[in-house]
């Protein structure tokens, strides 16, 4: 028996090498190898570089071509304040000609286009054509009524409680208290931003007119009150029939073109406006010449331009991150759109109007972060999202259907997307 096990031992020892054998020891089945290391090492590099590249690039589109296109909008205005209705036009031709090429397919043999085939009739388009049409005309129009860029910035902040109000009464959604308090305090701000009316800029010396800027405060709440429809619109037929915001884009923008005929003589003046600009001073005229009178079509130009490269990144940035950290970019972009245009076009600024917007900026941001709270599911919720399905959390608790929560925030992040595509400032 001892025999045996002698022999067994010198076996094993003849199969295992030992601590002084010469030989290397085998590589552990866990560890990578270096070649393998070194490649994920480089991958990682690779994408870090390139994700650093593409938020450079969306974050230069946000902040360079929304605050260039709020500086151009107020240019073209301080030009003629009665531009409004050539600037809506000019907007509207100009997305549904930037977007016809994606709708336009040629049949085999045909040399005639023909619009590719729609995923949502266009009688769910109709009623969302006048509500943005007039939403945007009023929004232009509201410049000619003594409304400085100052207080229109501030004053569409309100939206917020004219979602959340439309949100309840017509989806039946319910929010939190913490919510409903972060956008009182919206509104407490946007009150006394609007009755501090600002004074006159300084480049002008006719004291503000009381009734047009009633008027034109008035005009921006039916615009606000427009807006959330259009939201709810948007919402409805996104959730029935997918999130084609492209498609919505192009159709509420082509759509629009026809009823501009009721607006000839307006364009008219508009475009005569922009031949003949009140702001040119004859040093300019005699110095530049010609040039000199086409500056005014390339600040439109470069207006629509500016708008596109706005567009193009609030919808990447929606893609990229997360609704909070989008609330948070564009709630900053328009805190410097609004220092902006205190500081290059001299607009009137004064304690009350501070007050408010700081008031406005910082309810923004804590509606954001409340909601993104009621949004997270608890730890035990997370481990089943993907086989569970919770209420709407479009804008808080919910109360309506259940859905999936990929598709709920494919919907939202597309309609926040398409949103941009009708709102300056």
């Amino acid at each position: 028996m001892s025999t045996r096990k002698r022999a067994s031992r010198a076996s094993a020892g003849a199969r295992e090498p030992t601590a002084n054998s010469n030989s290397p020891p085998a590589p552990s089945p866990s560890a990578p190898a270096p070649a393998t290391t070194t490649k994920r090492t480089k991958a990682i590099s690779q994408a870090a570089a390139l994700s650093l590249v593409d938020y450079t690039l969306i974050l230069s589109l946000v902040f360079g071509g929304c605050c260039s296109n709020v500086w151009s909008y107020e240019q073209l205005l301080k030009m003629d304040a009665h531009i409004g209705t050539t600037l809506t036009f000019s907007q509207m031709l100009f997305i549904t000609l930037q977007s016809l090429p994606s709708f336009v397919t040629f049949r085999k043999g045909s040399v005639v286009p023909r619009l590719r085939p729609r995923h949502v009739p266009l009688r769910d388009w109709a009623l969302q054509v006048l509500v943005l049409t007039s939403g945007s005309l009023l929004n232009n129009w509201v410049f000619a009524y003594s409304v400085p860029l100052t207080v229109q910035i501030v004053f569409r902040s309100a939206g917020l409680a004219v979602s959340m109000l439309l949100g309840y009464l017509v989806l039946h959604k319910r929010y939190s208290i913490a919510q409903v308090a972060a956008v009182g305090f919206v509104s407490a701000g946007v009150i006394l931003a609007t009755l501090s009316r600002p004074s006159t800029p300084k480049t002008t010396g006719d004291p503000p007119d009381v009734g047009r800027y009633t008027i034109g405060v008035i005009m921006l709440t039916v615009s606000l009150v427009l807006t959330g429809v259009l939201g709810v619109l948007q919402e409805r037929t996104y959730t029935k029939y997918g999130p084609h915001w492209k498609e919505g884009v192009f159709y509420t923008h082509s759509l629009s073109l026809p009823i501009f005929l009721f607006f000839i003589p307006d364009l008219k003046r508009g475009f005569n406006g922009l031949a003949h600009p009140a702001t040119l001073s004859t040093h300019s005229l005699e110095t530049y010449g010609p040039l000199a009178r086409a500056a005014p079509y390339a600040v439109l130009g470069a207006n629509m331009l500016t708008q596109l490269a706005c567009v193009s990144g609030v919808n990447q940035l929606t893609s990229h991150v997360s609704s909070v950290s989008t609330n948070l970019v564009l709630t900053t972009r328009k805190a410097l759109s609004l220092c902006f245009s205190v500081w290059w076009f001299g607009n009137g600024w004064n304690a009350r109007l501070g007050a408010g917007a700081g008031m406005v900026f910082l309810g923004s941001l804590l509606y954001t972060a409340v909601s993104a709270s009621a949004r997270a599911p608890p730890p035990a919720a997370r481990a089943t999202a993907t086989a569970t399905a919770i209420p709407d959390a479009g804008a808080g608790t919910g109360a309506g259907p259940t859905t999936a929560v990929p598709k709920r925030r494919t919907v939202a992040r597309q309609r926040e997307g398409a949103r941009a595509n009708s709102k300056q400032g």
